[in-house]
């Protein structure tokens, strides 16, 4: 299975608009980071995790092939905001998109005309489906378990692969969600930053600690703002089995 980084950074994205910081002002491209999104891959099955604002400059150097599944974290513009850039997959027929109840909500109030009993001509063809943590799901050669954490106060999905798990906008977990993924191997997490705690966000030694606590033995950090420094700099003193994810990354998972 492979998955590849579409993006790793923040709602503002890196550079963030009239900064001039020394990340912001980085000539090296593992400081550029869009909207957070991961593609998941094998031979025969492609899922899509977010479908961010970034979204069309993310899939134009990607293989135009066959979306089978869309999931969603949350509904946030940064997670959502690309779903009309869509449009293009729909060639190969219906998107079918998933989310949990809250983000269901949300994204038919924000997206009506995509979703409307009589459609404008060309929108995109997407069939909303409602998903619940702890509900096993499988797509094409690809099971999926959606597992619950919180984002500040509200409750939004991350999702485990296999011996793989992809996190975002993680501030806290329940053990329960935690037992989930036990077995897990590889796992990307969300980390803002080193200082300057934040209400709804983990920052990078939150991060490190979770991971420990599940046990994973590599841990890829994103959702990563500015603020975290340059990326050569950042890795260099990270613990041992730590990264930073960047843009355009690929790894691969065992089965």
């Amino acid at each position: 299975m492979k998955i590849t980084f579409l993006g790793t950074g923040t709602s503002c994205g890196v550079p963030v608009i009239g900064c001039q910081c020394e990340v912001c002002r980085s000539t090296d491209p593992k400081d550029k980071r869009l909207r957070c999104s991961i593609l998941v891959e094998t031979e025969t099955t492609r899922i899509l995790v977010d479908i961010g604002p970034d979204f069309r400059l993310q899939v134009l150097p990607v293989p135009f092939r066959r979306i089978d599944a869309i999931l969603i974290t949350h509904s946030h513009y940064d997670h959502v905001g690309g779903m009309d850039d869509i449009r293009p997959y729909c060639q190969f027929g219906e998107i079918n998109v998933y989310a949990d109840p809250i983000a269901r909500k949300s994204m038919l109030q924000m997206l009506p005309y995509c979703f409307a009993e009589h459609r404008y001509p060309g929108v995109p063809a997407i069939g909303l489906h409602e998903i619940h943590a702890g509900s096993q799901m499988r797509f094409g050669d690809i099971d999926v378990l959606p597992f619950q954490v919180m984002h500040g106060k509200l409750p939004i999905l991350g999702y485990r692969f296999g011996r793989f798990a992809y996190i975002t906008d993680m501030k806290t977990m329940a053990d329960d969600q935690v037992a989930l993924l036990d077995g897990v191997e590889t796992m990307v997490v969300n980390a803002l930053r080193f200082d300057k705690p934040h209400h709804s966000h983990q920052l990078v030694d939150d991060a490190v600690a979770f991971a420990r606590r599940v046990g994973v033995q590599r841990t890829l950090l994103t959702h990563v703002c500015h603020d975290v420094g340059l990326h050569e700099e950042v890795n260099r003193k990270l613990p041992a089995g730590f990264e930073l994810a960047y843009d355009g990354q690929v790894i691969e998972i065992a089965d």
